[in-house]
């Protein structure tokens, strides 16, 4: 039964010819944009961590003169500042008091009903204010 099916198939080969091999591609060497920016940034948070770092060292530098300032201030008000007992009075010479040779304040009562503010313009400064008595 399927002798004759067979039969009218096509003959098919049993070494068939293999296709062509082709040469490898090779890969060209392609940059990234991506590869170039992450080298730019390094660089850059290089050049930022070094100019924090030089900062740093300057403060301290800077604290550590204030610091020795401040010490030596300190050294220097503390060889000044010895306390220091008070001479003893003299009571060779003893105080008699004396009446005064000034004569004697005359007592009198403030005018505040003489000075009167007038505001006026006509000076050509509009805010200094004219006193005038009655």
């Amino acid at each position: 039964m399927s002798h004759k099916f067979l039969k009218n198939l096509p003959v098919w080969p049993q070494n068939l010819a293999k296709p062509v091999v082709k040469e490898q591609t090779k890969p060209r060497n392609i940059r990234l944009h991506t590869e170039q920016r992450a080298a730019q940034r390094a660089g850059y948070n290089h050049l930022v961590a070094s100019k924090i770092n030089s900062l740093q060292i300057l403060r301290r530098f800077e604290e550590k003169l204030l610091k020795h300032i401040e010490e030596e201030e300190i050294k220097s008000m503390r060889r000044e500042m010895v306390p220091k007992a008070q001479l003893m009075p003299k009571f060779d010479k003893p105080f008699f008091p004396q009446r005064s040779t000034r004569p004697l304040t005359v007592p009198r009562e403030p005018c505040f009903h003489l000075v009167k503010p007038s505001y006026s313009i006509t000076s050509g400064q509009p805010y200094k204010l004219h006193f005038t008595s009655i």
